[in-house]
């Protein structure tokens, strides 16, 4: 059995297991030589440059610039970073138990994860930290604020609050605790009969969480289950054998990897005996859902389980470990790719061979290999997982990515908790006209200005026209345009009124509910959810759709 490191190989953003060279006699030559070109260059530098250099900073440059030429998987972890890699391995750390980030120069609690020590000690999405510990942390970065938050369980640390709608600040005593951020955020029933799950990462349990979160769903009345995938950027390869496992029968294949190292080429079998076969499932996937995601979409998929409704996965089918290195650092290494039941690998990027330039090319629509699943259906390699119902990703209005972006949500959401103590359920939870209205009057004194990508175009218009003297030839035709495109861009507000409405009320929701708010919050407006709702409610659709003659 292969050698492993803390928790086990990794087809994420984070890996582990073993790293490989070569023996040659030129290769060991090859290597102390440039060693040896690098250790007197860098002492020269030392000696000679100009001003003082640090020395740890150029080499981790260097190093990081060697390891990017590879692959963006392939990375350094210094001494100083080992312990935020520990925590995005095992999702575990000491801690207060939120998510804390800068807001225009502010550190503010973005969300307490319910149930744990912030939100216990009362602390609110919106509030201000202004000292930790009595430390003033006006000019503390992010990095700086984490490591004065995080520290061992049960021992206290001192916050200095400022909230809307009180006018001082006042002191919260949060105890600390062992954090363990779940892969499972949410799970719930979207319709009587339609149970939802929605998995986040790939760290140890991950198996474990959505098997309970499974049972407890069909406790409620489950009849069918929406997986959400979407978003999800990967973790520990055997989670994502462990719940693939849940869904197909024992002694399948589910993932084989197979790198340089003949020897540490490694088929993954489902072990146990499934949790549910049966049970009729869509998994939603975004652009976004990447590795360790696509290895359970992909089997599912590929032994015609699921229907999967959303977009194109990521592509990439690589894995990676890691390698112990002197004082305390490390090294996580791509090591080898992974194929799933079908025999196709969905890796899209092809680090191996770069261009002239550097650059890299996905591969071609051209050169990618037919391959089929159980039932027949023509599925295809080099490029992520395909959806069997493609929804695209929803595009917001200009105005909507403008009031998200300067904060205007956030900062209504605070002012509509601090005025009103109590709100419907989340999925009951819809702003009024009246309501509405008022957050429209609250914009009133905001800056609300933004750039259209119409305008864009009309002012591109303009420059070319310019550079090719033809303006004063259009120049009445342009402004008439620019006039319509601002009175149009004026209503905005009321053109988008639902979209903002429905932004505005998750923003609302999380307030009084957390993430489960904003989760619950969503559901009667997402476009995958819909899609997986319709194709559940129609057995001879979802029947179709996993039969070889309805692949596309």
């Amino acid at each position: 059995m292969l050698k492993k490191t803390v928790a086990g190989l990794m087809v994420g953003a984070i890996g582990f297991g073993l790293f490989s060279f070569k023996t040659e006699n030129e290769r060991y030559f090859d290597i102390a030589k440039n060693l040896d070109i690098f250790a007197t260059l860098f002492k020269e530098v030392n000696t000679y440059y100009v001003d003082e250099v640090t020395p740890g900073k150029l080499v981790k440059t260097g190093i990081d610039a060697m390891l990017k030429s590879l692959d963006p998987y392939t990375n350094y972890i210094s001494e100083d970073d080992i312990e935020d890699f520990r925590t995005q391995t095992t999702g575990q750390y000491g801690g207060i138990g939120a998510l804390v980030g800068k807001r225009d120069g502010k550190t503010i609690v973005q969300l307490p994860y319910e149930g744990m020590p912030a939100q216990k000690a009362g602390l609110l999405i919106g509030d201000e930290i202004v000292k930790i510990d009595g430390i003033d942390i006006t000019s503390k970065n992010n990095s700086e604020v984490t490591k004065l938050l995080k520290g061992q369980a049960n021992t206290t640390v001192k916050l200095d609050i400022k909230r809307y709608g009180v006018d001082k600040p006042f002191e919260v005593v949060v105890t600390r605790d062992k954090i363990h951020i779940e892969n499972v955020p949410y799970y719930g029933m979207v319709t009587n009969d339609i149970g939802y799950l929605q998995l986040s990462g790939f760290t140890i349990d991950a198996g474990r969480e959505v098997k309970n979160a499974v049972l407890k769903l069909k406790e409620t009345g489950a009849k069918k289950i929406i997986f959400d995938l979407r978003d999800n950027p990967g973790g520990l390869l055997n989670e994502a054998v462990n719940i693939s496992n849940l869904f197909v029968d024992k002694g399948k294949d589910i993932v084989s990897t197979k790198g340089k190292v003949t020897e540490w080429n490694k088929v993954y079998k489902a072990l146990d005996d499934p949790l549910d076969t049966q049970i009729p499932m869509v998994i939603l996937t975004s652009s976004r859902s990447a590795s360790a995601s696509e290895i359970v979409s992909g089997v599912m998929q590929d032994y015609d389980r699921a229907v999967l409704v959303g977009e194109r996965t990521f592509g990439k089918g690589l894995v990676q470990a890691t390698r112990p290195l002197s004082y305390n650092s490390q090294l996580k290494v791509t090591t080898a790719k992974y194929y799933i039941p079908s025999g196709r690998c969905i890796q899209e990027v092809d680090y191996s061979h770069r261009k002239e330039d550097g650059s890299l090319g996905k591969i071609p629509d051209s050169l990618r290999v037919a391959f089929k699943t159980s039932k027949g259906r023509v599925v295809y390699d080099g490029g992520g997982v395909a959806p069997d119902i493609e929804v695209t990703e929803k595009e917001y209005a200009d105005i909507s990515k403008t009031l998200g972006n300067k904060g205007y949500f956030f900062e209504y959401a605070n002012k509509f908790r601090a005025e009103n103590p109590t709100i419907a359920p989340a999925k009951e939870f819809n702003i009024s006209d009246a309501e509405y209205q008022k957050f429209v009057a609250y914009l009133g004194k905001k800056d609300i200005s933004y750039s259209t990508s119409v305008e864009q175009a009309i002012d591109d218009l303009v420059k070319k026209a310019q550079a090719e003297k033809h303006y004063d030839d259009v120049k009445a035709e342009i402004e008439q345009l620019r006039k319509k495109v601002s009175h149009n861009k004026a209503n905005d507000l009321t053109r988008f009124k639902p979209e903002i409405k429905e932004l505005l009320e998750q923003e609302i929701a999380a307030r009084y509910y957390f993430q489960k708010g904003a989760i619950e919050s969503s559901f009667d407006d997402d476009e995958d959810i819909l899609a997986a709702i319709d194709v559940l409610n129609n057995p001879q659709k979802y029947q179709g759709l996993l039969q070889a003659s309805a692949k596309k």
